[in-house]
């Protein structure tokens, strides 16, 4: 599934209130699940989605790092986001999937492939459906989340996928030739 070409308009608020036509949160999300936990990343950020497939460990990279995969004659890294977010590793199945995404790197755009338990939907997330992240009280925030999306069957984590991995991280990559 390619989403190189897809446009999302944003209609204007009935109440000539801007900042719902702004909230840059507003639009399209895949929806994927690790565990009995949904998440969504932008679809403007979603390349393709590809079945697990042999993926080539690199030696002395952390746990989340899985490895790298040839794609279609490109390098492409792959973490997994379980490992990453600290949840229990669990084997692959037959609907675990490689999701590959565009994020902004040191020097332009990169490709970085993340393994999910499944997909399952593209949702169209509306001003009215965001809140912003909860305070955990862990007196941190947590950078990576851009807000939460509440649905009708739960609320949907969303994820700035662009922060997910930290600058030292991308430094990591980038040492290794990725």
């Amino acid at each position: 599934m390619s989403t190189t070409e897809m446009s999302i308009s944003v209609p204007a608020s009935k109440s000539g209130d801007k900042s719902q036509v702004e909230d840059s949160r507003v639009g399209k999300y895949l929806a994927f699940h690790l565990g009995n936990e949904e998440f969504g990343i932008q679809v403007l950020k979603v390349r393709e989605i590809i079945g697990v497939q042999d993926i080539t460990a690199v030696p002395k990279t952390p746990p989340y790092l899985k490895g790298v995969i040839n794609l279609r004659g490109k390098v492409i890294p792959v973490i997994d986001l379980r490992i990453k977010f600290g949840l229990e590793q669990e084997p692959y199945t037959q609907r675990t999937c490689i999701i590959v995404v565009q994020v902004a790197g040191e020097n332009g755009p990169i490709q970085i492939g993340v393994v999910v338990d499944g997909v399952s939907e593209v949702l169209n997330i509306a001003f009215q459906d965001l809140e912003n992240t909860p305070d955990f009280g862990t007196g941190e925030a947590i950078l990576y989340v851009l807000g939460m999306a509440k649905m009708k069957d739960g609320v949907k984590i969303l994820l700035d996928i662009d922060a997910v991995l930290t600058n030292k991280e991308f430094q990591g990559l980038k040492s290794l030739g990725l």
